[in-house]
């Protein structure tokens, strides 16, 4: 069997795409977080609680209602988005103005009630989350035995991560939100509506964590931690590709997840803690990420 550096080719490869969906993964969540950080300014530490709120609605939704994967994958964004617009309407907006600090003590308060709220109800257990039929069993890669679902992940992930970035680069409501971050007072004296632009943001931010959260319910048991297990990565990830940067966050994620997938392969007693060595090399040698702008 062919080797390489001693390790079986099969099993670097099967790696290798392993790091590629739990990439896909980080670039969805971290493609959020950095969309309300970049144009808000605001360290949304409730991210992860974001995230398994939408595994929980799906689920809900499935369980209570009868309403299946497909439907989810339109309703669970909507309602992770209206509570994160009501959440920004009645609370965060007054941190504007305030320290950093404010908002990131808000959202962290805010993440422990929700996952309090959830563990209390549901347990710490987890409750499993069956896979579409559409995506039922397996494609033979030679390498590796690819569950269907899991290609779809990687799919679906590229597909929302670059048509976010074409939403924010690419179009007029795009420019409107970067100049807002920039100077509000002049974009509003233009006839823009400026606190509904960033009402919307942060909304949109949530609505990608719940998608994200429907997308990895049927990988993973959905419980009430599953967002405060990966949201410590998951900035690590922002922070690496430069906090605020779409493109950074995208990048960052897909290549993290790879290179934890690699770090299983040849020293798998550092696969935990690569990511945080990388993001203290970076932070050593660009302080403000690899594609983030000096200030």
């Amino acid at each position: 069997m062919a080797t390489i550096f001693g390790v079986p080719i099969v099993v670097l490869m099967g790696q290798l795409l392993i790091g590629l969906i739990n990439g896909s993964i980080y670039a969805l969540l971290s493609l959020g977080l950095a969309v309300i950080f970049g144009l808000l300014r605001v360290v949304n530490f409730a991210h992860g609680a974001f995230y398994m709120l939408g595994a929980f609605v799906a689920w809900m939704l499935l369980h209570y209602v009868g309403i299946g994967y497909w439907w989810a994958l339109i309703l669970v964004p909507v309602i992770v988005g209206v509570v994160g617009a009501v959440i920004e309407r009645s609370m965060l907006r007054r941190l504007y103005e305030l320290d950093h600090l404010y908002g990131l003590l808000f959202t962290f308060g805010l993440a422990l009630l929700l996952e309090g709220t959830f563990r209390h109800f549901y347990g710490s257990s987890g409750q499993p989350y069956a896979t579409p039929a559409a995506f039922e069993g397996v494609m033979n890669l030679g390498f590796m035995i690819l569950p269907y679902y899991r290609g779809w992940v990687v799919v679906a992930s590229l597909v929302i991560c670059l048509g976010t970035w074409l939403l924010i680069e690419k179009t007029k409501m795009g420019s409107y939100l970067r100049a807002a971050t920039e100077n509000a007072s002049l974009v509003q004296a233009f006839g823009v509506n400026v606190p509904l632009l960033l009402m919307l943001t942060y909304a949109f931010g949530c609505a990608l964590a719940g998608l994200a959260g429907v997308l990895t319910a049927p990988i993973y048991q959905v419980n009430p931690m599953m967002g405060s297990n990966l949201i410590i990565t998951i900035f690590a990830v922002v922070v690496i590709g430069g906090m605020g940067s779409i493109l950074g966050a995208i990048a960052t994620g897909y290549l993290l997840g790879i290179i934890e997938g690699l770090s299983k392969v040849f020293y798998p007693e550092a696969s935990n803690m690569v990511v945080f060595v990388i993001m203290a090399v970076v932070l050593l040698l660009r302080p403000a990420g690899l594609f983030g702008k000096d200030t």
